[in-house]
């Protein structure tokens, strides 16, 4: 059984984080600052380093609340990844300033482009004076480490994004997105664009473990077998929402104490959770997941 949670090598860039990242999303949540940030350090405390946030989440107050929880010390033990919205060079580089504002600090060690989520996105950030400008040159200054991307609506818009870098002559180093066991079924994320980064090198991030709750209104299984069938598959590290201290203590139990699945198990949950392929993944469906669609103005500035 491990005592500390185990850590992964993050693609091809030298890096090591936790199996378990905290979902900037859900940060704002807990009615105070007190009770957000003592979620945040008591994760770092506990061996979890990488963070997760975006300029957009709550108007900014995700990063605020982690910037304030990032002081006193914190903010070496942690792996800073934030995103931002802006096609255009000039929108992601106002966002990009506001979030170093909010999160107090002078380097971020993953910048991520969030929501690749329309066939067209790919083409609008790598046209002339796209975001991606904004991305290299931040990333040449040394003011962010490693770059990448982030999308939840189909494999395909994914893997044109990594179609277009490769043209561009840029290598990601980073791609989020949804991996659980409903996404095993229907326009699959784990079959499509997983074995592509592996190939390539590329840090795969998941998130979504529970389908943002769509698993659990299923009821074909449970939070713990949801943790454990993404952390089984070859990602670097698992994005997770906890918003309360249970919901940490259970995400830091899970992976302190994770063995990978054997066939058997991974058989077992794909076979109760089959029924609902495309039924309970609204994010791939709807837009009410869909940040940008409901802010256009984020994406031009």
């Amino acid at each position: 059984m491990n005592t500390d949670i185990p850590r992964r090598p993050l693609g091809s860039t030298g890096e090591t984080v936790s199996i378990i990242g905290i979902g900037g999303a859900h940060l704002s949540r807990p009615d105070s600052d007190k009770e957000g940030i003592a979620i945040i350090r008591t994760a770092i405390d506990n061996g979890i380093t990488f963070l997760d946030n975006s300029c957009d989440y709550h108007e900014g107050r995700s990063e605020l609340r982690m910037g304030k929880a990032l002081r006193d010390g914190y903010r070496h033990k942690a792996f800073l990844m934030t995103k931002f919205d802006g096609h255009t060079r000039t929108a992601a580089e106002k966002q990009i300033e506001e979030s170093f504002k909010r999160l107090g600090t002078d380097y971020i060690d993953l910048l991520q482009i969030h929501e690749i989520i329309r066939p067209s996105d790919p083409d609008e950030i790598f046209a002339p004076g796209g975001s991606i400008e904004t991305l290299l040159a931040l990333k040449k200054a040394g003011k962010v480490r490693f770059i990448g991307f982030t999308g939840h609506k189909h494999p395909d818009i994914h893997l044109k994004m990594l179609d277009r870098a490769t043209a561009f002559g840029v290598k990601f180093d980073t791609v989020q997105m949804p991996l659980n066991c409903l996404d095993a079924h229907y326009e699959s994320f784990e079959k499509k664009v997983l074995p592509v980064l592996a190939e390539r090198g590329i840090g795969a991030l998941g998130m979504k473990p529970t389908a943002g709750g769509g698993i659990f209104r299923s009821g074909a299984a449970t939070a713990r077998e949801c943790l454990q069938y993404a952390m089984s598959l070859p990602v670097s590290t698992v994005i997770t929402g906890c918003e309360s201290m249970e919901r940490l203590e259970q995400a830091i139990d899970v992976a302190r104490t994770f063995l990978p699945l054997t066939g058997e198990e991974r058989n077992d949950i794909l076979s109760r959770t089959a029924p609902y392929a495309g039924n309970h993944e609204l994010y791939k469906t709807e837009t009410i997941f869909d940040g940008t669609f409901h802010n256009p103005q984020w994406l031009k500035g």
